[in-house]
């Protein structure tokens, strides 16, 4: 049986990607799911990109054996109930100071619940935001782990390795904190994550609407605005949807995609945070409201048949000075989006006692993370 350096359960492709990029980086790692097809699927792909160190087990006493002690498990599995059940399948097999780290986007007080739980079995527990989606997981994501520093301490080679690499300011990835802070951190960067989703579509409706720039002058104007202060992961990502013809009809994608979104929990529980902590986030509770009100299609269609007309102006266009007056526009008001966030950070900071330090959480989102603005010091 091979020993390995760290575990891995929760094989979707989050799960995947990550287990090959900390293979990749030099850290044998030993993967379990219970759905063995997964199992079988991750040591596949391990050999097709390049051999890599990972092996792939069907139980999960052999997997929790295969890894040297102090063993360390990361968890990628939906939040709630699953983690629970995964801890639980896990803990049976763990020893006296080995370490469980959830990977997922947890409620924070869960993670502290379990912390606690942990440690009466003598185990060592973190919650860790993992940022960056997919391709963040391969190749490099912003990563937030918070709860025991000793359990920090046993892995911290492996994340500085595996975590996005900055030029200027190194490995995205820092101990946050106590308790369920990494946890925390990571769910108001999803709250910012939704403001800057809406500062960017409302941008692009000015230049459509009033500026009347094409799909091709948006895709221009996009890509110019990722080679200067916007420069970021999300614009980057505008302005390649903008170049998308639609391969089933005429036209481009982006005109053919349904005005009506969802949201998940992270976010709305950012707003409800803010709320509690008595701090102004207008932009990331803006975002939210956006996005129940996008529900409302049916609504909105009768509503049109009352309100109509065209409520564009049909006033000649300085296009030039339009889409300077909305980049700086847009600028600002990311700075205000970040700085909700910063703000509903430190009031959750003081009021559980942990002692977050800023400038280390902006320099860990300068790469790899969803949000991420190299301009930003």
């Amino acid at each position: 049986m091979a020993v390995t350096r760290i575990g891995l359960a929760g094989l979707a492709v989050m799960g995947q990607n990550l287990a090959l990029n900390i293979a990749e980086k030099g850290f044998p790692i030993s993967v379990y799911n219970r759905t063995t097809s997964k199992v079988d699927e991750t040591v596949q792909r391990a050999k097709v990109e390049g051999n890599l160190p990972v092996y792939g087990y069907h139980d999960p006493a052999s997997f929790v054996n295969s890894i040297q002690k102090p063993r360390v498990v990361i968890m990628l599995v939906k939040a709630g109930a699953p983690v629970d059940q995964t801890i639980a399948t896990l803990a049976a097999h763990l020893e006296q100071g080995d370490c469980i780290i959830d990977g997922g986007n947890e409620w924070y007080e869960n993670t502290e619940r379990r912390e606690k739980a942990m440690e009466e079995r003598g185990l060592l527990y973190l919650g860790m935001g993992v940022s960056g989606g997919e391709e963040g997981a391969r190749n490099g994501p912003s990563l937030m782990p918070g709860g025991s520093f000793e359990a920090y301490k046993y892995i911290e080679d492996i994340l500085l390795k595996v975590a996005a690499q900055v030029p200027d300011s190194g490995p995205c990835v820092t101990y946050i904190g106590k308790g369920g802070s990494g946890n925390f951190v990571k769910m108001v960067h999803n709250g910012i994550e939704y403001g800057d989703m809406q500062l960017i579509a409302e941008a692009y409706d000015v230049l459509k609407s009033v500026g009347k720039l094409t799909n091709s002058e948006l895709q221009q104007v996009f890509s110019e605005w990722n080679k200067g202060e916007l420069l970021s992961f999300l614009i980057e990502i505008t302005a390649d949807i903008f170049s998308i013809k639609d391969d089933q009809g005429d036209g481009y994608l982006v005109d053919k995609v349904l005005d009506k979104t969802g949201m998940k929990g992270t976010r709305k529980w950012t707003v409800q945070q803010a709320a509690e902590l008595s701090v102004a986030a207008p932009t990331i509770e803006a975002s939210l409201d956006s996005r129940f009100l996008s529900g409302l299609k049916d609504e909105r269609v009768e509503a049109a048949k009352i309100f109509q007309g065209d409520f564009s102006s049909n006033l000649p266009v300085d296009k030039a000075q339009l889409i300077e007056d909305v980049r700086q526009a847009l600028y600002a008001s990311k700075i205000f989006s970040y700085a909700q966030g910063m703000n509903i950070i430190k009031a959750k900071s003081m009021e559980k006692g942990w002692s977050l330090n800023l400038g280390e959480l902006a320099r860990i989102w300068k790469g790899g993370c969803i949000i991420k603005v190299v301009s930003f010091k």
